[in-house]
């Protein structure tokens, strides 16, 4: 196993996630690449004490949340991250063809009506994966 491409969303259930494949990253010797979709960007400026104040777009706060949570994961794998404009079953899907990614590792987030077995978002990305998905218990 070379590649594992993990969805995460900066809930809970998708930390979770990350960290059980982390877990099989590290079993396996695989490189761990997180991704998450962003629709496209909307800015807001934040200030601070002192009079500072910048910028901050979605992409640029979803990227920062990419970076600490692989930080996070801890030692012992390599580990990438990607934010991309689109819906996240279609971001998770293109990235592990774009990677030839082994296995993409999932959330199960309960949702209500037909989609409460696996969750909307992992549901398409079962129907559309080029290769194995996990779907971690993470509820």
């Amino acid at each position: 196993m070379e590649h594992i491409v993990v969805g995460v969303d900066g809930t809970p259930t998708a930390e979770q996630a990350a960290r059980e494949a982390a877990t099989i990253a590290k079993a396996t010797g695989a490189r761990l690449h997180l991704v998450t979709a962003s629709r496209k960007s909307s800015s807001q400026v934040v200030r601070g004490g002192g009079g500072e104040s910048w910028m901050i777009d979605d992409l640029t706060a979803a990227n920062d949340r990419l970076k600490a949570l692989a930080g996070s994961l801890g030692d012992g794998i390599e580990v990438t991250c990607t934010v991309l404009d689109g819906s996240a079953a279609k971001v998770v899907t293109s990235e592990a063809e774009r990677l030839g990614a082994d296995l993409i590792v999932v959330g199960n987030k309960r949702v209500a009506g037909v989609s409460r077995v696996l969750g909307a978002v992992a549901l398409d990305i079962v129907r559309h994966a080029p290769c194995s998905v996990y779907i971690a218990k993470t509820t």
